[in-house]
């Protein structure tokens, strides 16, 4: 008998030794690979700033896309503005401000945004549904045509625009340079004035009416416009 139980004394002794082996190994595999998938950073997400989403907002408005006053904030009503928006431009309808859409409003990025590349999802065909039928064609980047990017007025333009304004009473701020909301409203007033589209933005045409100079820039991107 008690040979007996030191043999089944002597199993368990055995079996357990091969259990703690086993669990000892385990988790340092196992660790090292969490602690590996948790060392993998994730990319910058992109993300409009207030002044950006009233700058939107006050050209949706002008469309006739967005109804109520530029407030900087996300609702619902500039999510389905921006939709529709993103419908006419050949932009996926998310509703949200990417860097595709901002620039396709011809808003100013900031130095961090510009950092952060365009999604190819930002795109109604996805992106790489266009690079793959360019590549079945044989087509290069190279031969692809031109497209113009949207119009930036830099702030030299900004300035005298904002001069020209003041003279004419439809604006009352300082010269800064920039476009903020009521440079925007003279600029409003400026184009029905001169019974232009009203934008509310100072683009190629508004600074050709109000005779400030495009840079040779400008120019050449305007060349590349239909």
């Amino acid at each position: 008998m008690l040979k007996k139980l030191l043999t089944v004394f002597a199993i368990s002794l055995f079996m357990a030794a091969g259990i703690f082996a086993q669990e000892k190994d385990k988790p340092a595999g196992t660790a090292a690979s969490e602690n590996k998938t948790s060392d993998v950073k994730k990319g910058p997400i992109f993300r409009p700033n207030k002044d950006q989403i009233k700058q939107v907002q006050t050209i949706l408005k002008s469309k006739k896309l967005y109804n109520a006053e530029p407030s900087g904030k996300y609702d619902d009503d500039t999510r389905a503005g921006i939709k529709e928006f993103q419908k006419g431009n050949g932009l996926k309808e998310t509703g949200t401000l990417n860097r595709a859409t901002l620039e396709k409003f011809g808003v100013e990025l900031t130095d961090t945004q510009k950092k952060i590349p365009v999604s190819p999802n930002s795109y109604a065909n996805g992106g790489s549904s266009t690079k793959k039928s360019s590549a079945s064609a044989g087509a290069t980047a190279g031969d692809a045509p031109k497209k113009a990017a949207p119009f930036r007025a830099n702030k030299d333009q900004i300035m005298a625009a904002q001069r020209l304004l003041k003279q004419q009473s439809m604006y009352s701020g300082d010269e800064t340079g920039k476009l903020d909301d009521p440079t925007r409203e003279g600029l409003k007033k400026y184009q029905e004035a001169k019974s232009m589209k009203v934008t509310g933005t100072l683009n190629a045409a508004t600074l050709g009416k109000m005779g400030i100079a495009l840079t040779d820039k400008q120019k050449a991107n305007e060349a590349l416009r239909p």
